[in-house]
């Protein structure tokens, strides 16, 4: 029969999900006294107006106003939370459709009762409830004046006690009706009692009032939602929020007139279940009546939207003020506070608790505890999940080093909150973790957003990867060390095979046409003058796809030596970035006498430029620096100057053309620097060794500029104002 009914009865949507408890705004406890009733007020006229963002009548007001004279809160209260727990258990429950009965069914694991031990009179509090409305409604009183016979007797709680204090006593004659209704007919107690409460015959007829039963349903859920959102603003957290805040003021200033009409809904709620049991269901509620209902769940729906509304707000304020609070621990933590070990700073950084291992171990294939760590160098590497294979690469064979010195290192990956999680990310997060030879942070959810705040603020992480230093007890060396490693890490450069005394012309770019034309002038020349000369093309910083294409054509066409693997170009780049980092860092950049700086700073210049470009050294020594055009045309023009060079050298007669060819042009410089690095206020050319021109560009990430200046002459335009030029 209970499943009969409940294939004719809507449900409440879904089951209603628990909030978790937050600490009240108040400790209030000791016994909790009903209150006498007092003098009713009668029906009022409606009038409308807008107050605070809910649009209430003017009688509303004045009703409100009155509501609010029966408000004399003291200190005693309830932690009502428990209770409210109940409430959503008992009405989920009684309108389930399949699963056990409610009678073999444990309570669920976030329902607790011992928060409803500090009321002792508690069951007597909301049976009183309970039967005020009950014999108020068969007494023919309305239930207006029953309204307020209920607050009446509530004067002392707090708003949100009294609201879920009615809820409760509404839920116990609710759930006594529905548990009968679910078991009179497998159980033959319940159906001797049912037949009291002429439940077979409200079986019988019930599918006929399907539309009754769900406007019912629909302002039950209203009343729920709307006292959730009161009971939420009694658990703000007091340290944070005010009662005096201007939106908390505004918010409870809507209190008496939503817990008014929670209660009457209640009330009209109850008198349903009263009218089943005492009349028979034909007796429900007529469609006047129905709209009625309707139209109260549209007020408490009103109402609801607009406290969650500013709920909303007020825990955006209170995480903001949490992560602020947060944000100064770790700082504190971190550089002002001595520890015995490096625990203390990890597990400020790392979440972790007893039980679930926050740690990947990469060759191990398990989770591990913090505590392998303990005592021990550790370098933190911070990246996002595009770190890229080159930089594990080359991190790989640091990390080799690193052991023989007892350094561990843990990747930390770092998440966009506001971009959603996602089934690829999970996999790319899996398959970066397997692939580290070390250890890793299980997953980026145990990183809190004021650590992630710390890590940029303080560390100045912006997406590229740094690598940050700490010592055995947890003091931070170095906050990014990964351009001293990029710089110091060797292996990744191989001219080995090149010896001192072979000139070497090291060129990149990404113009075909220009290096087919200077290699081929390269080996005439060194024909010519009979010097060992090796050229070796190093690619671009940019555009792998087309340094791809340009490696294979030289590899085809025996043009020089290049790399094969894309790896080495990026390193090649990624060091002389880092060296230029470096001395930023130290603050260094204005050095005259530095002139490996300088060398460095020109040919990340011309790498910007897009154009070729070629230094001629003899074995490290470096002899010429040349930009692409004059270089092709100091060989070009070797009849001019091949006399000189037999007679004083190669470099000498190849360097003092090349010079006087530059001397007349005098090319400009440019130096980029990414959005994720923090920039010099000045910079020093390398060629004149004056102050640069400073200016901020907008660049595609995944356009090559020169094909933009191509398509489009504005950008061109825009390309050449944008280029750093030496001041005359």
């Amino acid at each position: 029969m209970a499943n009969a009914y409940n294939s004719m009865v809507p449900k409440l949507s879904a089951p209603l999900q628990l909030q978790h408890t937050k600490p009240s705004r108040n400790d209030e406890s000791s016994s909790l006294l009903l209150s006498s009733e007092s003098d009713v007020a009668k029906p009022l006229l409606p009038r409308s107006s807008e107050h605070g963002g809910i649009f209430l009548t003017t009688d509303d007001n004045a009703l409100a106003k009155q509501i609010d004279q029966l408000h004399k809160p003291d200190a005693r209260s309830v932690n009502v939370r428990p209770l409210f727990h109940l409430v959503e258990e008992i009405i989920r429950r009684a309108t389930q459709t399949e699963g056990p009965s409610l009678g073999h069914r444990e309570l669920d694991g976030r329902i607790s009762l011992n928060g409803l031990e500090e009321v002792p009179e508690l069951p007597l509090i909301v049976e009183r409830i309970s039967s005020e409305m009950t014999c108020k409604l068969l007494s023919g009183i309305d239930a207006h004046n029953t309204t307020l016979s209920v607050l009446n007797m509530l004067p002392h709680f707090s708003w949100e006690a009294k609201v879920v204090l009615t809820l409760a006593a509404f839920a116990l004659t609710f759930g006594d009706f529905w548990l009968l209704a679910q078991i009179y007919s497998t159980n033959a107690l319940a159906r001797s009692m049912a037949m009291i409460k002429r439940l077979p015959m409200v079986m019988e007829h019930a599918g006929a009032y399907k539309n009754q039963f769900e406007i019912t349903n629909n302002l039950i859920r209203a009343m729920l939602e709307t006292t959730r959102c009161i009971v939420e603003f009694g658990e703000l957290p007091t340290m944070y929020i005010s009662d005096e805040d201007l939106e908390v003021k505004t918010a409870m200033s809507h209190f008496p007139i939503a817990v008014y009409w929670i209660v009457r809904s209640a009330v009209a709620a109850a008198n349903q279940i009263t009218t089943m049991s005492s009349k028979g269901v034909e007796y429900m509620s007529a469609t006047a009546e129905s709209w009625e209902l309707s139209n109260w769940t549209h007020k408490l729906n009103t109402i609801s939207d607009h406290l969650r509304k500013t709920l909303d707000n007020l825990y955006r304020l209170i995480e903001e003020k949490k992560q602020i609070d947060a944000y100064n621990l770790i700082k504190r933590i971190i550089y002002h506070t001595i520890h015995i070990d490096n625990m203390k700073v990890l597990k400020t950084l790392i979440y972790a608790n007893d039980d679930v291992p926050p740690l990947y171990d990469g060759p191990a294939k398990r989770r591990v505890h913090l505590h392998v760590l303990r005592r021990k160098n550790v370098l933190l590497l911070v990246s996002g999940l595009d770190i890229t294979h080159e930089e594990l690469y080359i991190l790989e064979q640091s990390y080799t080093e690193s052991k023989l010195h007892a350094y561990e290192i843990v990747w930390i990956p770092v998440i966009d909150r506001s971009i959603q999680w996602t089934d690829s990310m999970e996999v790319q997060l899996e398959n970066l973790k397997a692939s580290m030879p070390w250890y890793s942070v299980h997953h980026p959810n145990l990183i809190g957003s004021a650590v992630i705040k710390f890590l940029r603020d303080d560390w100045h992480f912006s997406g590229k990867p740094i690598l940050v230093v700490m010592d055995p007890q947890g003091k931070v060396l170095s906050p990014n060390a990964i351009h001293m490693m990029w710089i110091w890490q060797s292996q990744a450069f191989p001219f080995t095979s090149i010896r001192d005394e072979k000139y070497i012309f090291l060129y990149g770019g990404d113009d075909l046409e220009w290096i087919r034309k200077f290699t081929n002038e390269a080996r005439v020349v060194a024909r010519t003058l009979r010097v060992p000369l090796e050229m070796v093309y190093v690619g671009r910083s940019h555009n792998k796809e087309l340094v791809r294409k340009v490696c294979a054509a030289i590899t085809v066409e025996q043009l020089s030596h290049c790399w094969q693997d894309p790896t080495f170009v990026w390193y090649f780049w990624t060091r002389i970035e880092s060296m230029i980092f470096s001395k930023i860092q130290l603050g260094k950049v204005h050095d005259h006498a530095d002139i490996i700086l300088q060398e460095i700073q020109r040919l990340h210049s011309h790498d910007k430029s897009h154009g070729g470009w070629a230094v001629l050294a003899k074995g490290s020594k470096i002899i010429v620096h040349g930009q692409g055009k004059l270089a092709l045309l100091t060989l070009q023009e070797m009849d001019l100057w091949n006399e000189y060079a037999l007679k004083e050298g190669f470099e000498e007669g190849y360097a003092t053309h090349y010079k006087e060819l530059h001397m007349r042009e005098f090319p400009c410089h440019r130096i980029e620097f990414p959005s994720t690095v923090r920039i010099p206020n000045s910079m020093l050319c390398p060629e004149c060794r004056r102050h640069m021109l400073k200016y901020n560009s907008f660049i595609c990430c995944h356009e090559d500029p020169i094909a933009v200046a191509e398509a489009s002459p504005a950008a061109a335009a825009a390309a050449a104002a944008a280029q750093y030029q030496p001041e005359f």
